[in-house]
C-alpha cells in the first residue's frame, strides 16, 4: 500500500519534470544553425513569425523534439518493464540486443522491401517489433531453466552476446549495399534522430498512448514479478504468461522507439535508477517518474548533440553519461 506521503513526493517530482521538460524542449526548439533567436520564439509560436521562420519552428525542430521526448519515453518505460520482469537492475532493450534486433530489421526492410514512401513510416515501427520480438524470444528461451525459472544474470550475459553478434550481422547486411543506403543504416546505427517530421510523431505517438495506461494497470503484477518466484507463485500469479505479455509490451515500446530514432542504448538503463532512487522501487511510483525523465535525457542530448561544432548523434551523447553508469552498476553487483 503507497503512503499519502510517497504519493505526494511522487506528484511534486512529475510536476518539476513536466516544467523542467517545458523549458527543455523551448530550449531545442529555440537552437540551431538555422537563425530563429530565442527573443522570436514566443511571436513565432502565437502566428507572427516569416514564412522562413515558421518553417524552421514548425517543420524541423519541434516535430525532431516532439519526436524525440516521445522516444525516450518509450525506451525509459521499456526498460523499466524489463527490470521488473528480470528482476535485474542492468536490463536495457540496448543493451541485452532487442534494439539491435529491431535494427537488423529496419535494415533489411529498408534495403530489401521498397514500399511505397507515404506509407513507409507507418510500416517500420512493425518491422522493428518484428525483430525485436525474435531476438527477444531468442534470448528468453536460452535464459531459461525449467528447474530455475529465468536468470536474470544469464538474460544479460546472453543479451550483451546476441548484441554483439546482431551488430556484426549489420555490418555484414550494409557491406553489399549501394553508399546512400550505406550512409542511411550508419546514421541509424549512431543513433541519429533521422524521423523529423510529424508523421514519424503520428508513428510513435500511438504505441505509447496504448502501452503506457496498459502498464500502469499491470503495475501491481509488476511488483509481485519482482519478487521471488515461490513468492509470486504463492499469491496465485501466472507468472510466465504476465511476463511474456509483459515482455512483448517492452519490445514494442523499444521498436517503435528505435525505429525512427535509431540506435539509442542507456535511456531504459539509467531513467529507472533514477527514478527507483527518487521514489522507491515500487511499479505505480517510479514509472511515471522514469518515463519523464527518460524523455528529458534524451532530449536534452539531442539538443547537446545538435549544437556542438561536430554535430554529434543523440545516442553517443546518451552514451557518454551510460557507459560509465553501467560499469558502476558490474563493479557494484560484483
Amino acid at each position: 500500500m503507497m503512503t499519502r506521503t510517497a504519493i505526494r513526493k511522487q506528484a511534486i517530482l512529475v510536476t518539476i519534470l513536466l516544467a523542467t521538460i517545458l523549458a527543455a524542449f523551448l530550449l531545442a526548439i529555440s537552437l540551431g544553425y538555422s537563425s530563429l533567436s530565442f527573443g522570436r520564439l514566443l511571436p513565432v509560436l502565437f502566428g507572427q513569425g516569416s514564412s522562413k521562420e515558421n518553417m524552421i519552428l514548425f517543420d524541423i525542430r519541434m516535430p525532431r523534439a516532439v519526436i524525440t521526448l516521445l522516444a525516450g519515453m518509450a525506451l525509459a518505460l521499456a526498460g523499466s518493464i524489463l527490470q521488473s520482469i528480470t528482476r535485474n537492475d542492468l536490463a536495457d532493450p540496448g543493451i541485452i540486443g532487442i534494439n539491435q534486433g529491431a535494427g537488423v530489421a529496419v535494415a533489411i526492410f529498408f534495403l530489401y522491401f521498397p514500399v511505397d514512401s507515404g506509407t513507409f513510416v507507418y510500416y517500420l515501427p512493425i518491422a522493428a517489433f518484428v525483430g525485436a520480438l525474435l531476438t527477444a524470444a531468442c534470448i528468453y528461451m536460452l535464459s531459461f531453466r525449467k528447474s530455475e525459472g529465468l536468470n536474470p544474470i544469464r538474460l544479460v550475459i546472453i543479451g550483451i552476446g546476441f548484441s554483439t553478434a546482431l551488430s556484426g550481422l549489420m555490418i555484414v547486411i550494409i557491406s553489399s549495399t549501394d553508399r546512400a543506403k550505406v550512409d542511411f543504416i550508419a546514421m541509424w546505427i549512431s543513433g541519429n534522430i533521422w524521423g523529423t517530421d510529424w508523421t514519424f510523431v503520428l508513428a510513435l505517438l500511438p504505441w505509447l498512448l496504448v502501452l503506457f495506461p496498459f502498464t500502469m494497470y499491470k503495475a501491481t503484477r509488476l511488483n509481485l514479478l519482482g519478487l521471488s518466484e515461490p513468492v509470486s507463485i504463492g499469491v496465485g500469479l501466472p507468472i510466465e504468461r504476465e511476463r511474456l505479455l509483459l515482455m512483448l509490451t517492452s519490445v514494442a515500446l523499444a521498436a517503435s522507439a528505435v525505429s525512427v530514432t535509431g540506435g539509442i542504448a542507456f535511456v531504459g538503463l539509467v531513467a529507472p535508477h533514477i527514478a527507483k532512487a527518487l521514489v522507491g522501487p515500487r511499479n505505480q511510483l517510479f514509472i511515471p517518474i522514469a518515463v519523464l525523465m527518460g524523455g528529458l535525457l534524451l532530449l536534452i542530448a539531442d539538443t547537446i548533440g545538435r549544437n556542438v561544432s561536430t554535430g554529434l548523434p543523440a545516442g553517443i551523447v546518451v552514451s557518454l553519461i551510460g557507459v560509465p553508469y553501467f560499469a558502476y552498476l558490474l563493479i557494484r553487483k560484483a
